[in-house]
């Protein structure tokens, strides 16, 4: 009744009528107004003076001006019988058409976009804090928490990797194997003054176990440990990155103390920017700040120890680096020979392997692969023996799996032609025969002209792990790659798009010797390595940069002429082995050797399982030589003691005897 009187004005009653009705009332001339709406109604207006004529008794409920509500056949009746009942003058109201408008659907249409908008915004809230900080509760209130999952001592969650899962990083494991004593035994290191250090940063390429390492942390350390990537502190909200900051700090003083671990810190440890048009208050920066001051700033965090791994370290911003935050920067550089052993000792335990799998051959096939790209080894190796149904891992399947992950997928069914085989044969032939010829080129492994991922042929090598690279060796490897063209020019008359990946691979090796090394005759001794990666500015004058050209067009002329050269003098042997290729698709180093004959130099790794051989037989042999000594001197003691109460010539010959036996196990040790 409240949205009735408001709807009529002044209480008035709405009366449904019927048509007839509606016509009887406009030929009395009871209407003062008609109201024809669209959807073939019509509101018909009853005059005062008529209103106790058309409601009797119920005349004083009416109002002032009560209206008549009727459905009519259509808009277009009504107003011709309005139009007729005006003409002999029983109709002088008004005529009017609107729009029907129901108060109860605009309403809805009204909020219903509202409720939308919160829905949503309610929906948000909860997913940005459902993952709530230690196991919170999820509601809005808590999209400031710290997400950091706690691993405390005695948890179901309790983290079961300990320093002996974490294979190689010796030096590493020493380092935060410190950190931890240092939290368990902390007296050891105070009595003599020393203090816990605040922070440690574990730098190093993807995939060498920086994240391995911090789980041996967890599983290792008897103090609660906090773990969390740099990206929970990153919100799309103004403030939320530095609150978390906040309370990941409260929580952790709570706990001191405690181990933090940031994993890629570089999300939120970036360089804060120096150009102010670029805009100043960033929500990164402020977290950043935030994390600053609690590492260390005006209050102090005892008993807390940060861990922060990133591979990007040179990003990072100076402020967070400096000792009093990360007061260590642990490398965890991608493992050597023998680290590669420990990892695949690791990694094999679980694998079903046979008796043809030699270890020390895989790490020495694995040369810069990472913790990670040696388990994915295996575990290739294991799935390419049960596609082929063995029931153990055998040294191919190793081989194969290496040849996968650094080649890609082997395509025997891609379609070429007869020369564009010969083609790539040439092309392949020419870099085996010219690293084979060179001194310091990468020794051969074998060669392929089988298709595999993106190339139709390859060499593959066993790169020397070098400490250090001379020019000479340098020279030597870019002569090397462009072996392929030059062999194309020469023996097929014409070069091909195949040697794209050599000439880039050239291109940035002599650009890096010529402008970084100083390896130049007109620029000697000069390096232009700009530190900053976002400056738009050379470090050197147009001049310079035409004397950087023309030296690298002349160090990769003399390298190609110098291949070509080579392939020259040895055509037979370069056809010899393109034809062979071409026949067999895959050749190995014993087949270049058998036509080209045994290299006049030993490589890097052979010289150092030579003298690392050498060393052990020495060892051997000192042992096997200082048992048969001991045992010597045992007995000439015993037949001293036995013989000591005989005559004086007695006493002599036994001493001759004894002497002269000392002095052949003297000459044999000699």
């Amino acid at each position: 009744m409240l949205i009735l009187y408001f709807n009529n004005g002044g209480g008035s009653i709405n009366k449904q009528i019927s048509y007839n009705e509606f016509q009887m009332y406009v030929g009395k001339g009871y209407a003062t107004r008609v109201v024809t709406f669209t959807d073939n109604t019509l509101d018909l207006y009853i005059a005062p003076a008529f209103v106790k004529a058309v409601f009797k008794e119920n005349a004083n409920k009416a109002g002032r001006e009560p209206i008549m509500t009727t459905r009519v056949p259509s808009n277009e009746s009504v107003n011709t019988f309005l139009e007729k009942e005006r003409s002999v003058g029983h109709f002088r109201g008004k005529e009017e058409y609107d729009e029907r408008s129901n108060f109860f659907s605009n309403l809805l249409w009204q909020l219903l976009p509202i409720a939308l908008i919160i829905g949503v915004w309610l929906f948000f809230m909860r997913r940005m804090s459902g993952g709530g900080a230690m196991g919170g509760g999820s509601g809005i209130f808590n999209v400031g928490k710290s997400r950091a999952q706690l691993f405390d001592k005695g948890d179901k969650q309790q983290v079961k990797v300990t320093f002996k899962d974490v294979a190689g990083l010796a030096e590493a494991k020493q380092e935060v194997e410190e950190i931890v004593e240092f939290l368990k035994q902390p007296q050891k290191y105070t009595e003599l003054g020393g203090k816990i250090p605040k922070g440690a940063l574990l730098v190093g390429p993807p995939g060498t176990g920086k994240t391995l390492l911090a789980k041996a942390v967890a599983g290792e350390a008897d103090v609660p440990f906090f773990s969390l990537s740099g990206s929970d502190f990153v919100e799309m909200f103004v403030g939320v990155g530095a609150s978390r900051v906040r309370d990941l700090f409260k929580q952790a003083k709570e706990k001191s103390p405690c181990i933090i671990f940031i994993d890629e810190v570089d999300a939120v440890g970036r360089a804060r920017g120096k150009n102010p048009s670029m805009g100043g208050n960033d929500e990164r920066e402020n977290t950043l700040n935030q994390l600053l001051t609690e590492m260390d700033g005006f209050g102090t965090n005892s008993g807390i120890i940060v861990l922060a791994a990133t591979n990007r370290v040179d990003i990072l911003d100076k402020a967070l680096l400096r000792a009093g935050r990360f007061d260590r920067q642990i490398s965890v550089d991608l493992p050597d020979l023998n680290e590669r052993k420990e990892i695949f000792q690791v990694h094999l335990t679980p694998i079903k392997i046979d008796e043809t799998v030699d270890i020390d051959l895989l790490a020495r096939q694995t040369p810069g692969f990472s913790g990670a790209d040696i388990a994915n080894v295996c575990n290739e190796a294991a799935l390419i023996a049960a596609r082929h149904g063995k029931k153990k891992v055998e040294k191919q399947d190793f081989l194969d799996a290496v040849d996968r992950i650094i080649g890609g997928l082997e395509k025997k069914t891609k379609v070429m032609t007869k020369d564009e085989r010969r083609s790539i044969a040439i092309h392949e032939a020419g870099h085996a025969s010219v690293s084979w010829l060179l001194e310091h080129a990468n020794p051969l492994i074998k060669v392929t002209i089988v298709p595999r991922g993106q190339a139709l042929g390859a060499a593959w090598y066993l790169p020397e792990e070098r400490q250090i690279t001379t020019y000479e060796q340098m020279l030597d490897e870019i002569c090397a790659t462009l072996g392929g063209r030059a062999a194309e020019q020469l023996f097929i008359g014409r070069i091909s798009s195949g040697a794209m990946n050599d000439l880039e691979r050239v291109t940035k090796t002599v650009y890096g010797m010529i402008a970084y090394m100083g390896m130049s005759e007109k620029l000697p001794n000069l390096c232009y390595y700009n530190a900053d990666p976002y400056s738009f500015n050379r470090p050197y004058s147009e001049r310079t940069a035409e004397l950087i050209d023309e030296e690298a067009k002349r160090i990769i002329a003399e390298q190609y002429n110098r291949a070509k050269q080579l392939l020259t003098d040895n055509k037979e042997k370069h056809n010899a082995l393109a034809d062979l290729l071409i026949k067999n698709e895959v050749i190995f180093a014993e087949d270049v050797e058998r036509l080209f004959g045994k290299r006049p130099w030993s490589s890097r790794l052979e010289d150092i399982l030579e003298e690392t051989e050498t060393a052990e037989e020495a060892a051997v042999l000192a042992k096997s030589l200082s048992e048969p000594t001991a045992e010597a001197d045992a007995e000439t003691k015993t037949e001293t003691e036995t013989n000591i109460e005989e005559t004086p010539s007695s006493e002599k010959e036994s001493s001759d005897d004894t002497k002269s036996e000392t002095t052949e196990i003297h000459e044999s040790t000699k």
